[in-house]
């Protein structure tokens, strides 16, 4: 494994007890997703929980979230299929009893979600089954091609009536507080209080991906991996960072914003084509566009490579129109903003990256290898996806996991004597008289450098590459101290690229999602393991 060079400060900002104001809670949740709702949810309620999210309730991942939760609801399917379909995917990292638990709770998760108001789509009395890439079955359940914002409406509504939850919208998680290895709260900073310590009995982490660390991608500008960075800072164990699944449709309009084309349309029959009319999935694999993610994302690379295209097309145009209209309103919606019929018209598409699948090493309860932290989601590397998430599972592990990490913390708080004094943790303020930064400049020269060198597919010159620029601006920008959340989100980006640029260097194999051009092959000998960092792993090279 590659050596790490001292470059992590502990804490980003500078803060004395005396200073700031204070809050206790039993029980801190950082992060409003799926995940952070259920967590919410499973907390006793006589225990208080404050909930903390970066931007407004429905700004997360799980918000965004077009195909659906995966569960086996079809009499004719079957666990074991499920299991078997995500183990394959997977590429053999995969925990199988993680994998077993979860996905047999999906059908009570589900029924969960109905009982607290969300409406799926039916067909004859009965929920409607979608079928996605790498699925065996029909078992995604959906709500046309919004399913989650349907979910995340009914979780919000349902959690907002919970009285002993305290909502605070608006509001940066700038660092986990530690004492004695242990985690104690959370500073935050927000436009009215400015700096506040929370101190929590228990905290969980339920703050999402890492999305916007890459030019191309579906995600929403609050996923800048703040989660995983700050748990790194506090010396929790992260692994799995080579892993950034790309979804393989991503509408492609240049100097438009991206938007996700679901793999539920592939599901419903849609042929990817090249620019010359080619449908050209059958010659890369024999499940054509119903191919695991990883699958379709490097053909489709390879394809853009071959005919030397900046995109491919989904086309449609060989079904009923009609049925394509009603059953993907939002994304025809999108495509008419742009003076495309979906129905009618070939869409041009591309891989953007979508889905962190390493984070922080967690057990089956959520525990992560911090004593009073946990975490739930996007966040996390539980041993699900293994190198390559299998489509709609993430919905189904944020509900399963917010439900352990919320009644594991709830009962690990309730252990803990009420106590509403504060620790004397104390980041003293660093002078400095350097010039002041362009954040933008650097934020989006790291996203570019992401995209180009650590996307689909890589190799050891583009890695090392990327690897020295990156260290170059973490030696200016890491040691600064700055005042608001654009110099927080770029060190934390800063810190997440690093991990994520280690890890794709030190695997070298391909393997899921990454894709190594120079090491083609997939050697179970040397790779069949997870990589691990610790910030304390972090030394002079």
């Amino acid at each position: 494994m590659p050596t790490l060079r001292p470059m992590t400060p502990r804490y980003l900002a500078p803060f004395h007890p005396k200073r700031v104001s204070h809050y206790f809670t039993d029980v801190l949740i950082i992060g409003g997703g799926l995940a952070g709702m259920r967590a919410a949810d499973a907390v006793d309620p006589t225990q208080s929980v404050l909930m903390v999210t970066k931007e407004a309730l429905e700004q997360s991942n799980s918000n965004y979230a077009q195909g659906g939760i995966a569960g086996v609801l079809d009499p004719e399917d079957r666990f074991e299929d499920h299991i078997e379909d995500t183990l394959r995917a997977g590429g053999a990292l995969c925990d199988r009893e993680v994998v077993e638990m979860v996905i047999r709770q999906a059908p009570e998760r589900i029924d969960e979600l109905i009982r607290w108001g969300a409406h799926f789509d039916e067909e004859a009395g009965a929920i409607a089954l979608a079928r996605e890439g790498g699925h065996s079955h029909r078992r995604i359940v959906h709500a046309l091609d919004s399913t989650g914002r349907e979910i995340m409406r009914a979780v919000i509504e349902h959690t907002r009536r919970l009285e002993n939850v305290t909502l605070w919208p608006n509001t940066f998680t700038v660092d986990l507080l530690t004492h004695e290895g242990t985690c104690r709260g959370a500073m935050v900073w927000n436009d009215q209080y400015r700096q506040t310590l929370i101190w929590a009995k228990q905290t969980i982490l339920c703050t999402g991906g890492a999305g916007r660390l890459y030019r191309e991608t579906t995600n929403p500008a609050v996923a800048t991996g703040d989660g995983i960075a700050m748990a790194y800072r506090a010396g929790a164990e992260v692994r799995d960072m080579e892993f950034m699944q790309f979804h393989p449709t991503v509408l492609y309009i240049a100097g438009s914003d991206r938007h996700l084309i679901t793999e539920a349309i592939r599901g419903e029959g849609a042929h990817l084509v090249d620019r010359d009319g080619h449908r050209f999935m059958p010659d890369y694999d024999e499940r054509a566009e119903l191919a695991p993610r990883d699958v379709v994302s490097r053909a489709i690379v390879e394809q853009m490579r071959k005919t030397h295209s900046p995109n491919v097309y989904l086309d449609v145009r060989h079904l009923d129109a009609e049925m394509v209209r009603a059953r993907f309103p939002g994304i025809a919606a999108i495509c008419k903003s742009f003076q495309l019929d979906l129905a009618s018209d070939r869409i041009p598409v591309r891989p953007g990256a979508h889905y962190m699948i390493g984070g922080l090493t967690v057990d089956a309860e959520g525990r992560t290898t911090l004593s009073g932290l946990w975490a739930a989601g996007e966040v996390t590397s539980t041993g699900l996806h293994g190198a390559n998430r299998l489509a709609s599972n993430s919905l189904l592990e944020g509900l399963v996991y917010g439900m352990h990490s919320g009644s594991g913390a709830s009962q690990a708080a309730e252990e803990i004597d009420d106590d509403y004094s504060a620790l004397s943790l104390v980041n003293p303020l660093v002078k400095s008289g350097e010039e002041p930064l362009d954040l933008a400049d650097i934020r989006n020269s790291l996203t570019s450098l992401m995209w180009r060198y650590a996307g689909v597919c890589r190799d050891a010159a583009g890695l090392g590459e990327a690897a020295g620029v990156i260290d170059q601006w973490c030696r200016y920008c890491q040691r600064r101290q700055f005042h608001d959340p654009a110099g927080w989100e770029l060190q934390n980006m800063l810190t997440i690229g690093r991990l994520m640029i280690a890890a794709a260097v030190a695997r070298e194999e391909s393997r899921g999602v990454h894709q190594r051009v120079d090491f083609p092959e997939t050697d179970d000998e040397k790779w069949l393991r997870h990589l691990s960092y610790r910030r304390s792993d972090e030394r002079d090279a």
